[in-house]
C-alpha cells in the first residue's frame, strides 16, 4: 500500500468550486433538548433536495433529553442522531454537531432550531451565496421588528447584540443572534466556541476575524410553538446578553475594551485635577481634597487598564496561534479518515480470488 504524503495532508485544501459537476453534500444539523412535541413538524418542513447538492442528510443533537426526541427523530428518518449522556448546552450541542456532520463529509452545514421557529424553505436561501462563491458562512436575519411574540426589550437586546459582533467581528451582520445558518465546511474547521450558553456571537466573531466572507439574507419566521429556553425571564436575558456582550470583547477585542476603558478613567483623572488646580488657583482649593482623591484613583486605575490592554493583547496573539494549531489538526484528522475510507471502499471492492 503506497504510504500517504503528509505534505498534501498538511496542505490547505483549495476553495471548492461549488458549482461544479462534483458530488456535494448538505448535511441539515438541529441541536435538540426534549423537543419530541416540536421535532417532528420541524423535520416535515426540512428539504430533502436542494439545488447545488447531490446528497442532503439530516443530523439531530441529542443534549441529554429525557423526552422521546431520539425516538421522534429515528421515526422522521434522520441520517445521523448523535447522543449526549448528560445536557451540555447548546454551544457544546452546537460544536458536537459540527464535528459530527464534517465527519459524515459534509461540504455545506446548515444549523438550524428544532422549536420550527425557521422556515425549512428558506434553506436554499442561506446555501445559494456559498454555491455562488459569494460567503462562506450565511446567518439568516429575522424580520425582528414584525415578530409579535418578541418583547420590545428583546428587540433592543437583539440589536445591541448584533452592533457588538458587528464591532468585534468587522462584518455587517444584521441578525447575530439568529441560529438559523449555513457555512463550509472550512469555515466549519475554524469555529471553536469557548461559553456554554450560546454559539451565535462568538461564531460570527470567530469566522470574520479568520477572513471569512459572512453576509446576511433575510428569511421568513414561523408562529412560536413554545417559549424560547434560553430566555427564562428579561432580567436573565438582560444579564446574560450584557455579559455574552462583554465576554466577546475580552476575548476578540480585549485591546478596544481595555485601552478605551482607560481612556475614559485617565479623562475623568484629568479632569478631576484640573478642576482641583483652578479652584486651588483661585483660592478655593480648601474643602476640595476629594477631587485629589477621585484624579488620583482615576489615573491609577486608567494606567492598569492600559498595561492590561498590553497584556491581553499578547494573549489575544498566543490564542490565534493556538486556533491555527487547532485548525491544521482538525484538516489533518479529516484528510487521515478520507483516505482510510479511501482505502477501505478500494479494499471491499478489489476482486478476491
Amino acid at each position: 500500500m503506497t504510504e500517504p504524503c503528509f505534505s498534501s495532508i498538511f496542505a490547505d485544501p483549495p476553495h471548492r468550486d461549488f458549482t461544479g459537476g462534483e458530488s456535494r453534500k448538505l448535511v441539515i444539523q438541529i441541536p435538540c433538548l426534549n423537543e419530541a412535541a416540536t421535532l417532528a413538524i420541524t423535520l416535515a418542513a426540512l428539504p430533502r433536495h436542494v439545488a447545488g447538492f447531490s446528497h442532503v442528510e439530516w443530523l439531530v443533537i441529542d443534549d441529554g433529553s429525557t423526552d422521546a426526541t431520539v425516538r421522534v427523530a429515528r421515526d422522521a428518518g434522520v441520517d445521523h442522531i448523535v447522543s449526549h449522556p448528560t445536557n451540555r448546552g447548546l454551544a457544546v450541542a452546537f460544536m458536537t454537531g459540527l464535528e459530527a456532520a464534517l465527519a459524515v463529509g459534509a461540504d455545506v452545514i446548515v444549523n438550524t432550531d428544532a422549536d420550527n421557529q425557521y422556515a425549512g424553505s428558506d434553506i436554499p436561501l442561506l446555501t445559494q451565496p456559498i454555491i455562488d462563491r459569494a460567503a462562506d458562512m450565511v446567518i439568516g436575519a429575522r424580520p425582528i421588528d414584525e415578530t409579535a411574540h418578541f418583547s420590545l426589550v428583546k428587540k433592543k437586546l437583539q440589536r445591541l447584540g448584533s452592533w457588538a459582533v458587528r464591532v468585534a467581528s468587522k462584518t455587517d451582520i444584521a441578525d447575530a443572534p439568529s441560529g438559523f445558518r449555513a457555512m463550509t465546511r472550512e469555515a466549519a474547521l475554524r469555529l471553536n466556541v469557548f461559553g456554554g450558553y450560546t454559539y451565535t456571537l462568538e461564531t460570527i466573531i470567530q469566522a470574520g476575524l479568520s477572513d471569512l466572507k459572512v453576509i446576511s439574507v433575510e428569511i421568513h419566521t414561523n408562529p412560536d410553538l413554545r417559549p424560547s429556553r434560553l430566555i427564562h425571564s428579561i432580567p436573565n436575558y438582560i444579564r446574560r446578553s450584557i455579559g455574552t456582550i462583554f465576554h466577546v470583547f475580552l476575548i476578540y477585542r480585549p485591546l478596544v475594551l481595555f485601552v478605551w476603558t482607560g481612556a475614559i478613567l485617565i479623562s475623568i483623572g484629568l479632569g478631576a485635577s484640573a478642576r482641583f488646580l483652578y479652584l486651588l488657583l483661585s483660592g478655593d482649593g480648601e474643602g476640595h481634597v476629594q477631587s485629589v482623591v477621585l484624579a488620583a484613583l482615576s489615573l491609577i486605575l486608567g494606567a492598569l487598564m492600559l498595561v492590561m490592554a498590553m497584556i491581553a493583547d499578547l494573549i489575544s496573539v498566543n490564542r490565534k496561534i493556538s486556533e491555527q494549531i487547532l485548525l491544521r489538526i482538525r484538516r489533518l484528522e479529516r484528510n487521515l479518515e478520507t483516505r482510510n475510507a479511501k482505502v477501505e471502499k478500494q479494499h471491499d471492492t478489489t476482486p478476491r480470488h
